[in-house]
């Protein structure tokens, strides 16, 4: 590689990181693919389904109510004060995800060299009205992450889908049954509450270190509310209901000392409360002759992309420790249609921006369908933040209009934000070279830097003096100073030679 290749390769490497960290000063997402390009805005909607979201508190550490829809309050376990519950009364189309991860304060319940604790976590409808109302299940899936392992190892990057994919973690187990619109054998096809009666609608029994995720989507024929409680060990219906009863909510809100900051909208919490809308749809027209095509999915108020598209969908109510907005909108399912003319060979390519400052993380580990031209694939997408896969391969003829329809059950296992593109064939290869480029470039200054500064290596002493007893030293002055009592003869050049490499040494070692 020539000198003016090598500067001119420094020089764009540091330019590129010039950019990204003036987007990251400004908040913008920074993505590489989309350098130098501009973001469309999906402007697509969501519907008005109520979903009931049980994922704060994330972590659980005891038994206890997580959240509530029926009129009234309890009783936090952080400060032995009340909290109004999220009171919501559904009728008709309706939805739940619930997503908690169990460690229990007891560490002797942990696991280990003793066997794990327990909790069961469970679904309660209750009817407050004079007549029975009936619950008809559409499609659903309970799972926790002993059911359905996560193998990271395995799943990052672009695979096919299998037909049983329960290895894939439980958030993704979970939203692949939804995106196929089945209904886990769990889950039942309906039931029935009886007037001013409840029932136990789904539970799962979670070891300790354990994560649950549930979503469902049904209708019913009456006006009912629901709760999530978790019981300890593996608990009877009457046991559950005991809990809930009990009015004292499950230890582990941490965000219970920072309602301000959440009111404020300087910390994210996770949802408690009921989202309006499981699905989001949004179609959108490209001519690729005339420049790549970007937009946002999943975009959030911090991650839009230019776009100033941002797919939350709001609260009609929540607990006082909840997330303003359903930010993550998991379990909503996305049909997101991209109407393409061109021509040539393209690819479609999913990303998440570089997050300054933090290590890489996995950013989405979920499945999606993709259709085009009457075929269908279903993959499975491990995607890292700040990096850019590609999806599927899309060819197009001149003066034919190509739709491609993407859809996904947007999975817990995800940090949303990501940007959907459609870029040409070679495009993501340039970007991969310039990147290794980069890399490369970056690990050569390493390098240079490391061996600049390196401390010098004392040259070795001459073999007559490996010979001669140490003497103690006195003072690290240029002359060595030794007791006299032990002075070596001046007259014998062993000594001499001896007393000259000592010298150049300590030389030397004080950076003379």
């Amino acid at each position: 590689m020539s000198r003016i290749q090598v500067s001119l390769l420094v020089l764009a490497c540091v330019s590129i990181g010039a950019v990204e960290l003036a987007s990251s000063r400004r908040g913008h997402a920074y993505v590489a693919i989309l350098a130098g390009q501009r973001a469309r805005p999906l402007n697509g909607d969501f519907n008005n389904v109520p979903v009931l979201h049980s994922n704060q508190p994330e972590i659980v550490t005891g038994p206890g109510i997580l959240v509530n829809t029926a009129p009234g309050a309890a009783i936090a376990s952080e400060n032995n004060r009340p909290l109004n519950n999220a009171t919501y009364t559904f009728n008709g189309e309706f939805g739940v995800h619930m997503h908690h991860k169990y460690y229990p304060s007891d560490v002797s319940k942990l696991g280990g060299s003793r066997s794990r604790g327990l909790l069961t976590l469970a679904l309660i409808a209750a009817n407050p009205g004079q007549k029975s109302v009936t619950l008809r299940f559409k499609r659903g899936s309970v799972k926790n992450s002993f059911e359905a392992p996560y193998h990271s190892n395995k799943l990052m990057g672009v695979k096919p889908l299998g037909k049983r994919p329960w290895n894939t973690g439980p958030g993704d187990a979970t939203a692949v049954q939804l995106l196929r619109n089945e209904l886990d054998r769990k889950v039942p096809d309906s039931v029935t509450i009886p007037a001013g009666g409840r029932i136990v609608v789904v539970r799962t029994i979670l070891p300790a270190r354990g994560i649950a995720n549930g979503l469902l989507q049904g209708q019913s024929d009456g006006s009912f509310t629901m709760a999530v409680v978790a019981s300890e060990q593996t608990s009877s219906d009457q046991d559950l209901f005991t809990v809930l009863d009990r009015g004292r909510l499950a230890p582990g809100r941490i965000y219970l000392n920072r309602i301000r900051e959440i009111q404020l909208g300087r910390v994210f919490s996770r949802v408690a409360g009921v989202a309006l809308g499981d699905e989001y749809r949004a179609s959108i027209n490209h001519d690729l002759s005339q420049g790549a095509l970007h937009v946002p999915l999943t975009s959030t108020s911090r991650h839009h992309f230019g776009t100033r598209d941002i797919q939350v969908n709001p609260l009609a109510v929540r607990m006082i420790d909840s997330a303003l907005n359903n930010i993550g909108t998991y379990g909503v399912r996305y049909s997101v249609t991209l109407n393409l003319v061109g021509n040539g060979n393209y690819q479609l390519v999913m990303s998440h921006p570089v997050v300054s400052g933090k290590q890489p993380f996995t950013a989405f580990r979920g499945s999606m369908q993709i259709e085009q031209k009457n075929t269908m694939q279903e993959i499975h997408v491990g995607l890292r933040s700040g990096e850019s896969l590609a999806l599927t391969d899309i060819n197009l003829l001149e003066d034919q209009n190509t739709p491609v329809k993407v859809t996904l059950v947007y999975p817990a296992d995800a940090t949303p934000g990501h940007l959907l593109s459609v870029v040409p064939v070679d495009q993501l290869a340039v970007l991969r070279r310039r990147q290794l480029q980069q890399r490369t470039a970056q690990q050569n200054i390493t390098i240079k830097k490391t061996t600049a500064v390196a401390p010098k290596t004392p040259p070795p002493l001459p073999e007559i003096q490996q010979k001669v007893p140490i003497k103690p030293v006195l003072s690290l002055q240029p002359s060595i100073m030794v007791p006299k009592s032990s002075s070596p003869p001046t007259n014998d050049p062993r000594y001499t030679d001896a007393n000259r490499s000592q010298q150049q040494w300590l030389r030397q070692l004080q950076g003379r």
